[in-house]
């Protein structure tokens, strides 16, 4: 089975109860653990830390918990290359930076699927198809 990309808004949603997208973003990221299928970057890791303290509220040794479990999935930590990739990226697809390193990210890891709500379903970019999970 191939690789799923999680962006982080989806991860922010499981661990907020309060979200409508809540239940939805936990089933995804249970399925992905039980396949063995799940994968991330250190920019969603350091993405959903920093909203997750900021915005949400989470205690910093609740979000550090959770990005280490996080962290036990196949994680892309890009080089300096990369950057210039994800640069090129977002000049050719139009996308802001930061969405064009998350596809990037997915593309290098060989992942068919980035599971987000910032791009547009279906969209096919670097080979990998978005999908929204709610």
């Amino acid at each position: 089975m191939s690789l799923e990309f999680v962006d982080t808004n989806v991860l922010l949603y499981a661990y907020d109860p309060a979200d409508p997208r809540h239940e939805k973003a936990v089933a995804l990221i249970k399925r992905l653990v039980a396949e063995d299928a799940g994968a991330t970057s250190v920019q969603v890791l350091q993405e959903f830390y920093v909203n997750a303290v900021r915005k949400m509220g989470m205690a910093a040794t609740d979000a550090t918990v959770a990005i280490t479990r996080f962290s036990n999935w196949p994680t892309f930590a890009p080089a300096a290359a990369d950057v210039v990739a994800a640069a090129r990226l977002s000049q050719a697809s139009q996308l802001s930076f930061w969405d064009a390193m998350i596809v990037h990210s997915a593309a290098e890891m060989g992942c068919a699927t980035l599971w987000s709500e910032d791009l547009n379903a279906g969209q096919s970019i670097e080979s990998v198809t978005v999908a929204n999970p709610f």
